[in-house]
């Protein structure tokens, strides 16, 4: 049975709808970085992901050609995931999209070195005729987090980091969001097949103990 991310390590790919800490440890990505409202018809971010998949699936149906990665075992494509920030401000404004800073991820196994990266790279760019260069391969170490299960619309996660801020208060811990620590969310929900009041995300914020 093919290796399932949201099964194996359910503790980062599933949370409940109440706040809980979790301490997530370092792991690779295929990564786009972009700014600019994500809503935008055909606008970089649609790209980006577009970019994200086509490189992921070259990677997990690369037992079918000739490359031959080390290690490597079937698995299912994780979810795809979003740090996310805005330029001199703390938190996230939604309020303001066209703000938005991004770097959209896809996690990819431990058995995936840079070397099989830069080929899915080339073999995605040439096969699916999509300019994959803007893609890169990256290590987070994410550390000490807060998470929750966001049931709807992206515009209502203010409700639910807020539930996340109380715990954090009556908890001992406090929000520890900088420059390279990032607001985070896990999509767990095809946005074109599920009604908006269904979305699942899980959004993760870094935090510290309080002083």
């Amino acid at each position: 049975m093919a290796y399932d991310f949201k099964k194996d390590s359910k503790e980062f790919y599933w949370s409940k709808n109440k706040p809980e800490i979790v301490n997530v440890p370092k792991a690779n990505y295929i990564a786009v970085r972009g700014s600019g409202d994500p809503n935008e018809e055909d606008g970089a971010y649609q790209h980006a992901i577009s970019v994200l998949y086509a490189v992921a699936y070259t990677l997990k149906m690369s037992y079918k050609t000739e490359y031959k990665i080390e290690g490597f075992y079937e698995y299912v494509v994780p979810p795809l995931e979003g740090f996310w920030w805005q330029e001199n401000v703390f938190g996230v404004d939604y309020s303001d999209k066209s703000a938005f800073c991004w770097i959209s991820v896809i996690r990819v196994p431990d058995f995936i070195t840079e070397k099989d990266f830069e080929w899915a790279v080339k073999t995605a760019t040439n096969k699916k005729k999509i300019d994959c260069s803007s893609a890169e391969f990256i290590t987070i170490e994410e550390g000490l987090c807060v998470q929750i299960m966001h049931i709807g619309p992206f515009d209502e996660e203010p409700k639910s980091v807020a539930i996340m801020d109380e715990f954090l208060d009556a908890n001992g811990y406090v929000n520890d969001m900088n420059a390279e620590r990032l607001h985070h969310e896990i999509y767990l929900s095809d946005a074109r097949k599920v009604p908006a009041d269904k979305w699942k995300t899980i959004i993760r914020h870094p935090i510290k103990k309080a002083e």
